[in-house]
């Protein structure tokens, strides 16, 4: 039986396109799909994550829409990117003791030194975890686009990675600024420019509708996130409280 390849569309037969080596299986993204890609994918390290780069700052709507329909060949495996990204930013954080939480007084509620410390050692699972806020936004905002939940997740996973990329050449700045009565700007200035990067993925990303209505529904996501984020943050600083005091 032959099957069309959906990466280069080469007409082969067997498990693998003869022209591009992509498997013949590109199952619509599931949560079998996520399983398999942290099984997987960490041990597994390709050519992929330069490719992967270039097209999440020239074309990451597309890139990524194009992702999850089946050509998938080029890229490095979206889980195992975003966590290779979040280790090394994590880690040249802290190995340049950058602090981007300015130094707080003895009267907040949370150290702050302490905190950007264990921010910067966790830095890979902090990063996972805001994943599923984003894609809960994205999901209650962009529903009736006919994606399910797992592609969604896909989505935000490589928009995470977008953004470490764009933290990770932006470390010298920090490392300039760090310390200084600037650094909070600079880091309004990124976070601003971090929200342009959402929206101009999901703008090209949800093609079928108007751009103006994929603008307006990235704000309503991101306002989803915000205040899913900021609530699950609230209830475990009160937990940590509780537990503590």
């Amino acid at each position: 039986m032959n099957t069309i390849c959906k990466n280069c569309h080469q007409t082969f037969s067997g498990n693998y396109c003869s022209n591009c080596s992509q498997s013949a299986e590109t199952h619509r993204l599931d949560i079998h799909f996520i399983w398999h890609d942290i099984q997987h994918g960490l041990f597994h390290f390709d050519k992929g994550i330069f490719y992967s780069a270039k097209e999440l700052f020239t074309r990451p709507g597309h890139t990524i829409r194009e992702y999850i329909e089946g050509q998938r060949v080029q890229h490095f495996k979206p889980i195992s990117l975003i966590i290779v990204l979040a280790t090394l930013y994590g880690l040249l954080y802290h190995l340049l003791h950058i602090n981007l939480m300015g130094t707080g007084s003895s009267n907040e509620i949370i150290d702050s030194e302490k905190f950007n410390e264990w921010v910067a050692t966790h830095f890979a699972w902090v990063t996972l975890a805001t994943i599923p806020f984003y894609t809960l936004g994205t999901y209650l905002s962009f529903r009736k686009q006919n994606y399910n939940i797992t592609e969604l997740f896909i989505l935000n996973t490589f928009k995470g990675s977008q953004r470490l990329f764009f933290h990770i050449f932006l470390l010298p700045v920090y490392y300039y600024f760090n310390h200084s009565e600037h650094i909070k700007t600079v880091t309004a200035i990124v976070y601003f420019a971090d929200i342009i990067l959402i929206f101009w993925t999901n703008i090209q990303f949800f093609n079928k509708i108007s751009k103006t209505k994929a603008f307006v529904l990235s704000i309503l996501s991101h306002a989803i996130f915000l205040i899913a984020f900021i609530a699950f943050v609230a209830l475990g600083i009160f937990i940590f409280n509780k537990m503590h005091y």
